[in-house]
């Protein structure tokens, strides 16, 4: 039987306890069939063209430069610059060179939209990170009232950066985050009166997307959520994770140890960060959840929502709620 979805409280996730709680192994960088390397496919989409400098569209920076290996960023970044061109509400610029980005610099913009890791696989010791006064030029522009848009990939480092983390509001951490195994899944809508999913159906469908579970929310950070997933036990079982799951570690033992299990675990949330506006979005693994209408609406609508506090971008056909008779509701 499948499991309905419940929203497990925030607290209640990051307050489980550590006691016997089940390590979570870290993977190394998958060999395909013909023992090479795992890189993502290729993709062909349209180059983004400028947008008419007298329109008067919000201006948006993405920050990118690197990311895990498993991640096409460079075609991501013009996927998002098309998309967010295509709703006639942002111009957007890319940098792949943050590492001595100052003040200056990002206050041309409304908002900044992270696509960004640190390490060339989640677990490297090894990573690239900004300048000490980087990180303090962006710390600051949120701080002092502008928007950012965590995005995806971005969660995956930062856990020994406090500052970092409180700017998100969550990371994952290795041993305990996760991604758990579909790579196609429902996400939830809550607090449905919040502007970004004001409007929106109450599921929505990703796919080809990471589904991160347990990650590690500072306890700073006032966090509002707008969307979860569950993460379900059944999911873990040989037969249906794949090889990448190692089977002793995620043994049905194991898997019951593991926090925030069979959990309905956040995957969107905003939060405040000074006068700043924060939108942290996990989903986004590559171009094809990026062609789903309800991912697609979080994004824009998020990216609005930072750089405004408003939301006037109409959701997409079937991100868009529908009116259910009362009689044949399930959920309320």
């Amino acid at each position: 039987m499948t499991p309905s979805y419940r929203f497990l409280p925030l607290l209640l996730i990051a307050a489980a306890s550590a006691a016997g709680a089940q390590r979570v192994p870290v993977a190394d960088i998958p060999q395909t069939p013909d023992n090479k390397p795992y890189a993502p496919p290729e993709t062909v989409q349209r180059v983004v063209t400028p947008a008419n400098p007298a329109e008067k569209r919000l201006k948006v920076l993405i920050i990118s430069g690197q990311n895990t290996y498993e991640h096409d960023w460079t075609g991501v970044n013009n996927q998002l610059r098309t998309m967010m061109k295509d709703s006639g509400r942002f111009d957007v610029r890319v940098t792949e060179d943050f590492d001595d980005g100052t003040l200056a610099m990002l206050r041309k913009y409304d908002v900044v939209f992270l696509n960004y890791a640190s390490k060339w696989n989640y677990g490297d010791k090894q990573q690239h990170l900004w300048s000490d006064a980087a990180f303090k030029a962006l710390y600051d522009y949120v701080a002092q009232g502008g928007g950012l848009v965590a995005f995806h990939s971005s969660f995956t480092w930062g856990r020994e950066i406090p500052e970092y983390k409180r700017l998100l509001g969550a990371v994952m951490v290795p041993g305990e985050s996760r991604r758990a195994p579909p790579d196609a899944f429902r996400v939830r809508i809550e607090n449905v009166q919040h502007p970004i999913v004001q409007g929106l159906r109450r599921y929505i469908w990703s796919f080809m997307e990471d589904k991160y579970a347990n990650m590690s929310f500072d306890p700073n950070a006032k966090v509002t959520v707008l969307a979860t997933a569950f993460d379900d036990a059944n999911d873990y079982v040989p037969e249906k994770a794949g090889p990448k799951y190692d089977f002793e570690a995620y043994k049905a033992a194991n898997v019951g140890k593991m926090r925030g299990m069979n959990a309905a675990n956040p995957v969107v949330w905003v939060q405040d960060y000074g006068k700043g506006r924060v939108f942290s979005i996990t989903l986004g693994h590559g171009p094809d959840t990026l062609q789903f209408d309800g991912v697609r609406t979080l994004i824009n609508r998020g990216t609005e929502w930072a750089a405004t506090g408003k939301v006037t971008i109409p959701a997409l056909d079937k991100a868009t709620g529908y009116p259910i008779p009362e009689q044949y509701r399930t959920e309320r």
